[in-house]
């Protein structure tokens, strides 16, 4: 594990009846951002809800800092420094903005300093602070969703397609506020926005059919017309 915050070693995992991780491998390297590309269905985000313990491991094991996480429930997981933002965001629409970051937080209460940053990296936040959530725009229900997983420091933070439905306007200041978050902890990304992902990726992971096929540098693969028709079966340029 050194120099690695995450590992996944020969991980399979079931939903119901159906086999969705076919011996998942995956290293995931302390700081920065890392992501995680493939089609729908492929078991993207089944990759992440296995590391968050919302969904159990039938075989293999989860690692993340040294412990054993694979049979530990989401709030012990979430304990040690994991958060996870789901793709439907998972905001509460009835709570304002201040509820559901407090929501977010051990005690209920806010580290000045801490939510100072967290809404100079999204605006909306401040702006809407007591209005209910479900007046918010999806853009700024995911700045919320995001900024709940950072109001209390996280050593890991699991994203799934944070872009979805987004103007590209949004996007562009995600990719700010994303290179901020990076700066101060691990964020693992599920992604099928190539250029948000090229753009913000140190480490890559291809995962087709429940099976990682590739691993590498996003820079490499970004460059590599061979690797994204490979891979991806798309391009930088056919993916503006």
């Amino acid at each position: 594990m050194s120099g690695m915050i995450l590992r996944l070693d020969d991980v399979h995992t079931d939903i119901a009846q159906y086999h969705i991780l076919h011996g998942v491998h995956l290293d995931v390297p302390e700081g920065g951002v890392h992501v995680i590309l493939g089609r729908n269905g492929a078991g993207k985000t089944t990759t992440l809800r296995t590391i968050m313990g919302l969904w159990r491991a039938r075989k293999g094991a989860v690692i993340f800092k040294h412990h054993d996480i694979t049979r530990m429930h989401v709030s012990d997981i979430a304990r040690l420094g994991v958060a996870f933002v789901p793709e439907n965001m998972g905001v509460f629409g009835g709570l304002t903005v201040a509820e559901n970051m407090r929501l977010a937080t051990r005690d209920g209460s806010f580290d000045t300093a801490r939510l100072d940053r967290v809404q100079t990296l999204f605006p909306p936040l401040k702006t809407f602070w007591d209005k209910q959530a479900h007046a918010l725009s999806g853009g700024q229900k995911q700045m919320l969703a995001i900024a709940r997983a950072i109001i209390e420091r996280r050593e890991l933070i699991l994203i799934d397609e944070p872009t979805k439905g987004l103007a590209p306007a949004i996007i562009r200041d995600m990719i700010v506020a994303f290179r901020e978050i990076a700066a101060e902890t691990t964020v693992l990304l599920v992604e099928q926005n190539f250029r948000f992902a090229g753009a913000l990726g140190q480490t890559v992971a291809v995962i087709d059919d429940g099976r990682m096929v590739h691993h590498g540098q996003m820079a490499e693969l970004v460059e590599s017309q061979k690797l994204q028709d490979r891979y991806l079966g798309l391009s930088m340029a056919a993916a503006e």
